[in-house]
């Protein structure tokens, strides 16, 4: 991978690591006040897997003590019908169908009554094919997010397979459906929909919806742009599929009266997530500082002739530094 690439990578991986900031953010006047604004706007967290399961309990006892957890039944209510979310609502969400979710994130958001989403890559159901991005470095997925979907396939195919690894069943997923967890679409393969042809759109949606409902017995209504890339003919796709809710992974929190239902916003969150982080994550402070962040980081490479230059909101698939994550590696989510 380029030099460029792996610079920037370096670079967002070292704000992540940037521990005291958050720290710093939590001590501040702001929080208080975002905290107050944020009362009347939807949190909806993007994880992954549940790498951590004792972080992943002491976050979940965080969101009953200090928000209120709703379904997604309760958000598509609110956007389609007028009715109010409570003060503090929070959605959980997953990406990609990772094992964890069953193993691990089931029991305890059972013990707990909290509802979940997950979103699954369709055509890995019931296989043991890795996740495409399983085994490669951080620059290596960055990277290859940016080719053209066929320049992708081609780049990716002369890397290293990873191993194969089991993944959800479809007596798996109405489990997790059956415990409280709906089940969404995240494509059939993950492409960037974005850097897709028109047929490969169609296919990469319509084909995870099939797969679905033939899996569930009823059509997933909830999607997951793949790294958090709305797609304008995927929307329309969507729409005439019934899908009543859509999310990006932008790291910001919506407000359901002026968000589209089919482009709401996501918080980037793991289970490593510190406490410091989430707590700001979830007020809205860290994300707004963030974003600023990266505005000024692109207007200096702007005056220093080097381009738009902004890190790579999309290097990892949340804020988790390399040394605090297992079996993860994508505005990604993946």
């Amino acid at each position: 991978m380029s030099t460029a690439t792996d610079r920037r990578v370096g670079l967002y991986l070292r704000y992540e690591q940037w521990h005291g900031l958050d720290r710093a953010l939590l001590r501040s006047p702001a929080q208080p006040l975002f905290t107050r604004r944020a009362a009347r706007r939807l949190a909806v967290l993007g994880y992954h897997g549940v790498e951590d399961p004792a972080a992943f309990a002491a976050q979940l006892d965080h969101l009953h003590a200090r928000a209120c957890p709703v379904s997604l039944r309760q958000v598509e209510a609110a956007l389609h019908e007028g009715r109010p979310l409570p003060a503090r609502a929070v959605l959980v969400t997953f990406d990609d169908g990772e094992r964890s979710v069953l193993t691990h994130g089931l029991p305890l958001l059972r013990e707990r009554g909290i509802p979940a989403v997950c979103f699954v890559v369709a055509g890995l159901v019931g296989t043991d094919e890795p996740f495409w991005w399983d085994g490669l470095s951080d620059a290596q997925q960055y990277a290859l997010k940016q080719l053209p979907y066929e320049e992708f396939r081609r780049a990716r195919a002369r890397l290293p397979r990873a191993p194969r690894r089991p993944q959800l069943t479809p007596e798996e997923l109405r489990e997790l459906r059956d415990g409280g967890v709906e089940i969404g679409n995240h494509t059939l393969t993950h492409p960037r929909l974005d850097r897709c042809a028109d047929t490969v759109v169609r296919e990469e949606v319509t084909a995870a919806h099939e797969l679905l409902t033939g899996h569930l017995g009823t059509p997933p209504g909830s999607f997951a742009y793949p790294n958090g890339d709305f797609d304008a003919r995927a929307d329309r796709l969507l729409a005439g599929l019934g899908y009543r809710t859509g999310f990006r992974y932008d790291h910001r929190l919506t407000d359901p009266a002026d968000r589209h239902p089919l482009r709401l916003s996501r918080l980037r969150v793991s289970t490593r997530t510190t406490p410091a982080r989430f707590e700001t994550a979830l007020s809205g402070l860290q994300p707004a500082v963030y974003r600023a962040g990266l505005a000024a980081f692109s207007a200096a490479r702007r005056l220093r002739g080097g381009g738009s230059g902004t890190p790579p909101a999309t290097a990892t698939r949340d804020f988790v530094s390399p040394a605090n994550r297992s079996s993860q590696i994508s505005d990604s989510g993946k």
